[in-house]
């Protein structure tokens, strides 16, 4: 019954936050949602096994990804916060923040949520799972290169240039 409850809860405030973006689908809001609501399934499927056999290989995938998720997202949100000058909200920056994770990728939030889903995924590997985190990654590929599109008009060739020189979510990679 926890599991359901979590999730109708989750998802109430992921709509109430995501409402004005799922009125414009060319906003990276729009599929953003989708990644948050991917990734909180995936939490409340895998909620009963989050802590059983905690030294089983998977469950070791599954906690480097999740303090990586964790320790990211701290990170590219301080470097948001303090370099980019938001106005607003911490995602409208003024100014482009080339810096820290920034320097290697450049969606270290959407990575930590990418990565997120697939440390919840490999608490406990099923096949709804994989469609799920699976999902979560299709929705975060189509936000960051949306966002992308933002970004170039906000940024400009200064962000062009940015793009050539970092990759998307994994450093050296991807």
């Amino acid at each position: 019954m926890l599991q359901p409850a979590l999730f109708v809860v989750g998802s109430v405030g992921i709509l109430a936050l995501s409402w004005a973006s799922l009125r414009d689908r060319r906003s990276h809001g729009f599929y953003r949602f989708f990644a948050f609501e991917s990734a909180l399934a995936l939490v409340a499927l895998n909620l009963n096994v989050w802590f059983r056999n905690p030294f089983s290989a998977t469950q070791i995938v599954s906690w480097i990804l999740l303090v990586a998720s964790l320790f990211l997202g701290a990170h590219g949100f301080y470097l948001l916060r303090v370099i980019g000058k938001p106005s607003g909200y911490i995602e409208n920056t003024t100014v482009l923040v080339k810096r820290g994770a920034y320097r290697y990728i450049r969606h270290p939030l959407y990575a930590s949520l990418l990565w997120f889903a697939w440390g919840v995924f490999f608490k406990s590997p099923s096949l709804v799972g994989g469609a799920l985190a699976l999902v979560a990654t299709g929705s975060l590929m189509a936000t960051a290169r949306v966002e992308e599109g933002e970004n170039l008009r906000k940024f400009g060739a200064e962000y062009a240039a940015y793009m050539k020189e970092t990759k998307l979510f994994v450093p050296f990679l991807l």
